[in-house]
């Protein structure tokens, strides 16, 4: 199998399927790249602290080689240059997961390597790079929601599944997962712009009667704009969602949120931005939104032209 990315998701996964056994080939770049070919990679947690080394790991897709079970875990502002360069690790039998954030990846990816190839994927885990090769990650098991994009997909869906339970990671398979990632987009498009614009990490965010209350209006919001595209999130999705603000890790903060206050380029565009872009096609009012887009898009902009 192949991981794309070797940051905080991409970095713990390699280390957990190759520590039962498989063979893990790792596309990363730069310092990351250097960092695995010469120690590997190592993720502390919960669990304790974890080693593998990566027997294949490269900057070029074809070194790789085609394989079995493509795992995608860059930032979703990256995918649309990156898509067509992950074309020699397909065969005719691959599977293609994506884990960005947002709610079109999925699409982008399927767009450059064929919609048989690409299904539905959202990711859970708050993890993150302390240095090339050197995870970290906090709270609860890593957990994967995964659904075929169409039928013929569903067996191997089931496998995938399968294969990531036996090395540890939480996953569940849903026959909804387009309601599965615009449910995950609620959560991570409020959370990530609340807290970057307040540069508060969860516990103080969660306290605070204003952002708490940026944190609601927004993810009503995101269910408006779900609803005019017809995907009905449910009349308790907010409430769920706060419930589970409540009860992460106070120190947690959101990868944008990161990426923002340290100068890096971020996925503003395809979260809170895509909430205001997405309001805007399908005629959606998302004031508190744009609000806070117009307040970070400058940092992104600065973080870009560097």
């Amino acid at each position: 199998m192949a991981i794309v990315g070797a940051g905080g998701v991409g970095g713990l996964l390699a280390v957990m399927l190759a520590r039962v056994g498989h063979d893990v080939r790792v596309m990363a770049r730069a310092a990351s790249l250097r960092a695995i070919r010469e120690r590997g990679i190592r993720t502390r947690g919960p669990d304790g602290e974890h080693h593998a080394v990566i027997a294949r790991a490269s900057d070029d897709a074809a070194e790789l080689g085609a394989v079995d079970l493509v795992l995608v875990t860059v930032k979703a502002w990256q995918l649309a240059e990156l898509g067509p360069r992950l074309v020699p690790l397909i065969g005719p039998a691959t599977l293609v997961v994506p884990m960005q954030n947002g709610v079109e990846a999925s699409e982008v990816l399927a767009g450059a390597l064929g919609e048989d190839h690409v299904i539905g994927g959202v990711c859970r885990v708050i993890s993150w790079a302390e240095q090339p090769g050197e995870i970290r990650w906090i709270g609860g098991t890593p957990s994967l929601t995964l659904g075929a994009r169409q039928p013929a997909q569903r067996e191997a869906v089931e496998a995938c599944a399968a294969t990531l339970r036996a090395a540890g990671v939480e996953v569940i398979v849903s026959a909804e997962i387009e309601r599965a990632r615009w449910l995950k987009f609620q959560f991570i498009a409020a959370y990530s712009a609340v807290g970057a614009a307040a540069r508060l990490p969860l516990g103080e965010l969660r306290q605070d009667p204003q952002a708490r209350g940026q944190l609601e209006a927004v993810m009503h919001e995101v269910g408006a704009v779900a609803a005019a595209r017809g995907v009905v999130l449910g009349a308790k999705a907010v409430e769920k969602t706060m419930q589970r603000i409540d009860v992460l890790p106070a120190d947690a903060t959101a990868s944008m949120h990161r990426d923002l206050v340290a100068g890096r380029p971020s996925e503003l565009h395809e979260l809170i931005g895509a909430v205001v872009r997405l309001g805007r096609e399908a005629n959606v009012a998302t004031p508190v939104s744009a609000a806070l887009y117009a307040t970070l898009e400058p940092l992104e902009r600065q973080a870009r032209a560097r």
